[in-house]
């Protein structure tokens, strides 16, 4: 057998990198066919600044995976170089040599994804093994880095990454989950601990971990994918490359900050945005899809955004990440049409993507937990005297009015409820869909929990139920789908919704005529908008609640 053939066969069939389960929804195996499209996407690049020379054939670029799991990015790369160095370096045992000592290097984030990471590139989880492919090695972690690292605390949070102490401090013998590339203040300097000398990337690429669980009301997670982001672009690389959750695009906790510095960098040459997340990583729930996007230090201008759906073909423009008055990203193509069409009529034709102050909709829309009652609250289940109904997760209550010192201006208006958070199918995304909980009137004397937020208050039942109608519109939706990041409906996201006049039953027909939306425009908002049938859905919605009550 010839060494070439030897080295062939380390492929195997089918790959085993397409076989392993992920770690769980925040560390997520990066299929071996999407990390070749996001390989495909930083060559493209690299050939249109060069000239139109191939990436693959350059002995010169060093490359990092910041957050190696499996090990695939790096193992992709060095198959490509392997192929694209052939003429230059004739030998394969010398061209695989020099490729994983001099080109090819990676960050574990536990000890158990960089031992994996060190098999799928090396063959061998000793990267100077007799198995391993490397020769030359004198260190059994070769290019692939991991020490345990530690939270550093203050206030029992991490100054580095918000990770609670009371969740993630648990002693040597778990793991920490504090990932050494984002636990540095001077990453460069860093870089001295992992490779032995100061190192200079040409291309990052990666799949970041993507939040840690922190304490507070209920079960919530902090993204940490954008700190990846951040170090990365620190370390001044020619390109970056990393997959990460769409949901920055228009919320996130925490996510304001970087959310402007990517909108507003112009470097930030291509998006592919991938409305299920579950099309790149199967049998992977993540809501609010994902996307990868590619930064290039030198080269700077508009963005190429495309959006995929199913089989759908990808919808692709280039355009500023930012439209004027907006300050989130716009995801959907068609989507920017429609506003701007929408903000034409609402602004007399101005540029300017902003309701006027006397038009917004979302002055209407409460606060969440606008009258100070929890989730879990049950109230009487009888009224007496003047109690207030309490509409109330999985049924109904009442309580004392003196009881409540809040919102007290609308205790005797009429109001739309509506769920804080829109039902979905699991933690998946599923199109087309309702992106609001059924909304329904309620009358004076009632009130709401947590569970629910109000809209009004309106004077009469006749104004609440027209508001209601407008609120069933698939165009309506639409425009909160545009500024809507997760499943949580929040006042923020009805920001792109004008107000009317609630002196009639609104229907889509009117407000597409309105607006002057196209035939195709009308296709696209129905392919992702659902009908919203009242009664319906509002038994459905009220079947969700009362099981997650139990």
């Amino acid at each position: 057998m010839t060494a070439q053939a030897g080295f062939t066969l380390r492929g195997r069939n089918p790959d085993v990198l397409t076989c392993i389960a992920n770690l769980s929804n925040d560390e997520v195996f990066t299929p071996p066919e999407f990390a070749n499209r996001m390989l495909d996407t930083v060559a493209a690049a690299w050939a249109a600044d060069h000239g139109g020379a191939n990436l693959w054939a350059n002995k010169s670029v060093r490359f990092l995976d910041p957050c190696t799991k499996s090990g695939v990015f790096l193992r992709e790369i060095t198959r490509r170089l392997t192929d694209g160095l052939a003429a230059e370096i004739p030998d394969l045992q010398t061209r695989v040599n020099h490729i994983l000592t001099q080109q090819v290097f990676g960050i574990g984030i536990t000890q158990l994804t960089a031992l994996l990471a060190r098999r799928s590139l090396y063959c061998s989880k000793h990267a100077k093994g007799k198995h391993s492919i490397a020769k030359g090695f004198r260190s059994d972690a070769g290019n692939i880095w991991f020490e345990r690292t530690e939270h550093t605390w203050a206030n029992e949070k991490c100054i580095f990454c918000g990770a609670s102490r009371s969740e993630l401090d648990r002693g040597a013998t778990a793991e920490s989950h504090a990932y050494a590339f984002i636990h540095s203040k001077d990453i460069k300097t860093r870089l001295i601990d992992f490779f032995g000398k100061p190192m200079q990337f040409d291309v990052i690429v990666g799949n970041p971990p993507y939040q840690l669980n922190t304490d507070g009301f209920g079960t919530q997670a902090r993204p940490i994918y954008q700190q990846f982001v951040q170090q990365a672009k620190a370390l001044d690389p020619r390109y970056l490359c990393m997959v990460i959750p769409a949901r920055w695009f228009s919320g996130g906790m925490g996510l304001d900050e970087f959310r402007e510095s990517m909108l507003g960098d112009d470097r930030l040459r291509s998006i592919d945005d991938y409305l299920t997340a579950s099309e790149v990583f199967p049998g992977v729930g993540l809501k609010g899809g994902v996307c990868f996007f590619l930064w290039e230090r030198d080269n700077a201008g508009d963005c190429r955004v495309s959006t995929h759906y199913k089989n759908d073909p990808p919808s692709t423009a280039i355009r500023p990440l930012l439209e004027q008055g907006v300050d989130v990203f716009v995801r959907f193509n068609e989507g920017v049409s429609i506003l701007k069409k929408v903000m034409s009529i609402e602004t007399g034709g101005g540029a300017l993507l902003q309701l006027p102050e006397d038009k917004r909709f979302s002055h209407l829309v409460s606060s969440i937990g606008a009258f100070g009652l929890g989730s879990t609250f049950k109230g009487r289940d009888k009224k007496s005297g003047d109690d207030l109904k309490v509409y109330r997760n999985g049924g109904i209550g009442y309580i004392s009015r003196s009881e409540v010192t809040k919102e007290q201006h609308v205790f005797d208006k009429w109001k739309i409820f509506i769920g804080r958070a829109a039902p979905g199918t699991g933690n998946r995304d599923t199109y087309p869909h309702r992106i609001l909980s059924t909304p329904f009137v309620g009358e004076p004397g009632s009130i709401s929990s947590w569970t629910y937020m109000y809209i009004g208050p309106f004077d009469t039942k006749d104004e609440a139920e027209s508001a209601l109608s407008y609120l069933t519109c698939r165009l309506t939706r639409f425009l909160i789908l545009l500024h809507k990041p997760s499943q949580d409906t929040t006042r923020r996201v009805y920001t792109f919704v004008p107000r009317q006049k609630w002196n009639k039953t609104w229907t889509d027909e009117e407000l597409y005529a309105r607006y002057g939306i196209s035939a195709h425009e009308v296709d696209f908002i129905e392919k992702l908008v659902r009908p919203m049938e009242l009664t319906r859905d509002l038994l459905d919605d009220v079947a969700i609640s009362e099981s997650d009550d139990e």
